[in-house]
């Protein structure tokens, strides 16, 4: 993926990382300058398994990177609960992939300005109407650079997990085939309830507020629309194969 005044999206690192006790493979993507800089766009993080080669179409989340809800757990956002459950829903399927998009902060305004836009939130505005006034649409974000990572993995369709059809639509433009939709709302807490009204009846996401399900307790997650378990993976090395890894004896180095 390219403008006229961008360099191609590459990968830029790739390595074996274990999370939630399952080996996954994590990928930099981002633009190399003809001066040696390096611009990080975005982190793939994808299951390790023959399921992840079986050609089915995996699970994927799009996540847009959220300091305050990913990192401190804040509760006047849904992203860290959502983020939680798309991990879980991933490694539970054994064929899917998150991409954690790392510059699109407060759906691409950035973190300073989503701070600025929390304050104007805090004197009586909702989310739209914050960033609007500071100068910015409602919703900033480009999803070219998730399409163009998942292209490189070599994914063309998707079981997309979002209540956002701006996500799907923007997949679909740049010629991923969006499968499924897996619902992933519900997150409510009493900080943020008015903020997922608004994504609901402004913004048009499906259900973010989860209509039905009760006000999720401050510091808990609920998981997300359960997924059909797989086959479990032949015992041993089966999950590294195909993926050139090599995986030592215990005891031993891998070469």
């Amino acid at each position: 993926m390219t403008t006229a005044d961008e360099a191609p999206l590459v990968r830029l690192a790739s390595a074996p990382l274990p999370v939630a006790s399952t080996l996954m493979q994590l990928t930099v993507f981002g633009q190399a300058g003809a001066d040696g800089r390096e611009t990080e766009e975005a982190v793939t993080l994808r299951t390790i398994s023959p399921h992840s080669e079986s050609g089915a179409p995996p699970i994927v989340r799009i996540h847009s990177a959220c300091f305050t809800g990913d990192v401190l757990g804040s509760e006047k956002c849904d992203c860290g609960p959502q983020l939680h459950a798309a991990l879980d829903a991933i490694v539970r399927s054994h064929n899917g992939v998150l991409v954690y998009m790392l510059r699109q902060e407060g759906r691409g305004i950035g973190l300073a300005n989503k701070i600025r836009a929390y304050a104007l939130q805090s004197a009586g505005h909702d989310t739209i109407s914050a960033n609007l006034a500071l100068g910015f649409p409602a919703e900033g974000r480009d999803f070219r650079t998730a399409a163009e990572c998942l292209r490189q993995l070599g994914i063309a369709r998707v079981r997309l997990m979002t209540n956002n059809p701006v996500k799907v639509a923007g997949l679909a433009a740049q010629g991923i085939v969006v499968e499924d939709r897996v619902p992933l709302g519900g997150f409510r807490t009493p900080f943020n309830e008015a903020y997922l009204e608004v994504k609901d009846r402004l913004m048009g996401h499906l259900d973010a507020l989860g209509q039905d399900l009760p006000a999720t307790a401050p510091g808990s997650v609920r998981k997300a629309a359960p997924e059909p378990e797989p086959e479990p993976d032949p015992a041993g090395q089966a999950g590294l194969c195909g993926h050139g890894l090599a995986v030592a004896a215990p005891g031993q180095m891998a070469p």
